[in-house]
């Protein structure tokens, strides 16, 4: 089913960002950090990829899940939803471990 892959990843940024909101960690406190934090991931790991597609070491493979829109070569419209997701999910879980850690720390003292 064309698409399939593009919706869930859909639904698991909207379950992130609803967790993140409900508990605080991450988006409320600083919002535009968090935007420039995930911008600067996802171009990061934008220019992987490139460099793994020019050296031939990334290609995209046949799948029905992709809506089969190509952004460039080998680079379906997907890959930088997936990395924009990877990089606001890796925000997501440090703040919460860290703050984790400081309950810890304080409840320690």
């Amino acid at each position: 089913m064309p698409g399939l892959y593009l919706l869930a990843l859909a639904v698991s940024f909207a379950g992130t960002l609803t967790l993140d909101l409900r508990l605080g960690l991450i988006a409320k406190r600083a919002p535009w950090a968090t935007l420039v934090a995930v911008a600067i991931g996802t171009a990061f790991f934008l220019i992987w990829d490139a460099a793994g597609i020019v050296t031939s070491v990334f290609v995209k493979g046949a799948s029905p899940l992709l809506l089969g829109v190509d952004l460039a070569p080998h680079l379906p419209l997907e890959e930088p939803v997936f990395l924009a997701f990877l990089s606001y999910l890796a925000l997501v879980a440090w703040a919460g471990v860290d703050r984790r850690v400081v309950a810890r720390r304080e409840a320690t003292e």
